[in-house]
C-alpha cells in the first residue's frame, strides 16, 4: 500500500469512529508508543539484534570476573553503584527485568525496612539512542574516513560505525582478550569484517594507527580501568599522537574532567580546540539529554 492509499484508510476509519471517541484515539495516537517498531529503521532492528546476541555471553551487569579494577571501582563509588552497559540494556529491557526481580533500580537505606533511594547507574558503553547522536549530529560525513575507538569493549561504537556512517574502517583497540572474542564473533556472524577491524591490544602500542586516524572516539576508556598512573601515561600517549590536524576526538566525559586528577602535561589549548554541540538538533522523543551532554566533540589543531 502506498501512502496516499494509506492515507486514505485511515481517514476511512476515523469517519467510521464514534464522534464521542475521537479525541480519545487522536490523543492515543500522538502519544502512544505502540507505533515505535514502525518507526526503527532495519539498522536499528540489526543493532538491537546484535545486543540481544552479545546478552548471552554475559551476566546482567554486563561485566567479567576479570574485570577486577573496574570491579574495585564501582565499589568505591560514594553512593551504591551498579554497571548496566547501554547498548544491551535500554530503559525497556531494564523496566522488565526489575519486574522479574532480576535488577533493581533502588537500593535500601536502612536494610529490612521500605526506605529506599535510586541506584547510580554507569555504562562503559553508548545507548543506541547516543550512538545515533554521536554518527548523525556529532561526526561529519565520515565517507572515506577512518574510526578508531580506544577500548572498544563490547563493539558499540564499532557496529554504530558501520551502520550509521560510511567511515571506510573502524578499528576497535581493547586490551581485554574476552571482549575481543565478542566483538571478532559478531563481526562474522553478521558479516561486518570489511570495515570493521578488532585489534586485542593496549593503545600505547597503537601510535602509527592513532596518527592516521580521522576520528577518535573515547568513552569512559581508562578512569574505570587503570590506576592514575597508566592513566596519566596512556592520555601523554594519546596527546602525542593523536596530531592529525583537522582531526576529531571525542571523548565521555570531557578532556578537562579526564585529566583533572592527572599529573600529566597537557597543554589542551595547544592540542584541540572544543567544538560545540547542538544537543536540540535530536529530537527523538527518548533522547535523553543529560545523557548527551557527557559527549565532547574537540578539533585537532
Amino acid at each position: 500500500m502506498d501512502f496516499s492509499s494509506a492515507r486514505l484508510a485511515i481517514l476511512k476509519v476515523l469517519e467510521g469512529v464514534r464522534a464521542e471517541e475521537v479525541p480519545r484515539l487522536l490523543h492515543w495516537m500522538r502519544t502512544t508508543n505502540d507505533f515505535d517498531e514502525f518507526r526503527s529503521t532495519n539498522d536499528d532492528v540489526l543493532l538491537r539484534s546484535i545486543a540481544e546476541d552479545l546478552r548471552h555471553f554475559l551476566p546482567t551487569d554486563g561485566m567479567l570476573a576479570s574485570e577486577h579494577f573496574a570491579i574495585q571501582k564501582l565499589y568505591q563509588q560514594t553512593k551504591p553503584t551498579v554497571h548496566i552497559d547501554a547498548f544491551l540494556y535500554d530503559d525497556e529491557i531494564i523496566d522488565s527485568l526489575c519486574e522479574e526481580g532480576k535488577m533493581s533500580r533502588n537500593y535500601c537505606l536502612t536494610c529490612g525496612s521500605h526506605q529506599t533511594a535510586p541506584l547510580e547507574f554507569i555504562s562503559h558503553s553508548f545507548s543506541l539512542m547516543e550512538l545515533k547522536f554521536l554518527y548523525y549530529h556529532v561526526l561529519p560525513d565520515l565517507t572515506g574516513k577512518v574510526v578508531v575507538d580506544v577500548g572498544s569493549r563490547l563493539g558499540a561504537v564499532l557496529f554504530g560505525g558501520y551502520f550509521y556512517s560510511s567511515a571506510s574502517q573502524i578499528y576497535g583497540v581493547e586490551m581485554n582478550a574476552d571482549f575481543c572474542h565478542m566483538q571478532e564473533v559478531i563481526v562474522t556472524k553478521y558479516q561486518l569484517d570489511e570495515r570493521i577491524k578488532v585489534l586485542n591490544a593496549d593503545i600505547r602500542t597503537q601510535a602509527s594507527l592513532l596518527q592516521n586516524a580521522d576520528a577518535v572516539v573515547m568513552n569512559n576508556v581508562f578512569e574505570y580501568f587503570l590506576d592514575k598512573e597508566e592513566q596519566a601515561r596512556s592520555w601523554e600517549f594519546i596527546s602525542q599522537n593523536v596530531k592529525k590536524k583537522g582531526s576529531l576526538l571525542v571523548t565521555v566525559p570531557s578532556l578537562e574532567e579526564s585529566l583533572s586528577n592527572l599529573q600529566v602535561d597537557i597543554q589542551l589549548s595547544q592540542w584541540v580546540e572544543a567544538m560545540p554541540l547542538l544537543y536540540d538538533v535530536f529530537l527523538e522523543e527518548d533522547a535523553d539529554r543529560e545523557a548527551l551532554k557527557q559527549i565532547y566533540l574537540y578539533k585537532i589543531l
